[in-house]
């Protein structure tokens, strides 16, 4: 979906989004309230820039609008492998965006996030695992790593990694699996405007992927591994 189409069903009382090389920002009306958007189009890749561009608007709004929801778009490729980038510390510059989403959040910003065409690897994690809430679009394109370079990097064949995706969505790409994890919390069709202002309604900052994807039988271990990590807490606290 192009971003303009998308904005206008999630805008339909009107938004003030402009897009400058690939980043997306400005602001959509809801029947409630404004929502400060930024976001990423045309697959880009997350480098230096957009890491920053991103960064500097979640602080202008903390700045300028508190308690303003936050919502961002996202469509990326991942993080921009370029030998620049990296020389420049592209995973500080990705950090540092993550850490200003969560300032946004510590601050009372509900952030939400929703992919609508593409996120690959890292740019998908500073630029939409790091909301309170991330969602997806059923067209949507959701992996970490393909498969064939999953199978180069751990040395498993790409064909038993094709099979254990049919039963184990940790292997598998797409928003269903990542639904069954718990990383995305719903698959958005329809009135995406209703859907959106449901999702403002009901955010919240507390982190359920893991209890999420438990009871959805895609993580099975996550939450047991946490209970059991916090239980040894306790009992050892003086």
């Amino acid at each position: 979906m192009q971003w303009q189409t998308l904005a206008s069903a999630l805008f339909p009382s009107g938004h003030a989004l402009i897009e400058k090389d690939h980043f997306l920002s400005g602001t959509g009306q809801t029947s409630h309230e404004t929502v400060a958007v930024a976001g990423t189009t045309n697959h880009a890749p997350i480098g230096v820039e957009i890491a920053l561009a991103q960064a500097a608007f979640v602080l202008d709004t903390i700045r300028r609008h508190p308690l303003r929801p936050i919502l961002l778009l996202v469509d990326t490729q991942g993080q921009r492998l370029r030998h620049r980038d990296e020389m420049l510390g592209i995973n500080s510059y990705m950090a540092h965006l993550g850490k200003c989403v969560d300032l946004a959040r510590r601050k009372g910003h509900r952030v939400i996030s929703l992919v609508y065409d593409q996120a690959l690897s890292g740019g998908f994690i500073t630029s939409g695992l790091m909301a309170d809430a991330c969602y997806a679009l059923p067209d949507a394109t959701i992996r970490v790593m393909g498969l064939a370079a999953m199978a180069r990097i751990t040395k498993v064949p790409e064909e038993k990694l094709s099979e254990l995706a049919i039963s184990n969505p940790v292997f598998a790409p797409g928003p269903e699996n990542y639904l069954r994890m718990g990383g995305v919390q719903a698959i958005w069709q329809g009135d995406l405007s209703a859907q959106l202002e449901q999702a403002l309604l009901h955010a919240q900052n507390t982190d359920l992927r893991s209890a999420t994807g438990q009871q959805r039988g895609g993580r099975k271990l996550a939450q047991a591994i946490i209970d059991a990590i916090l239980a040894d807490q306790h009992v050892l606290a003086p």
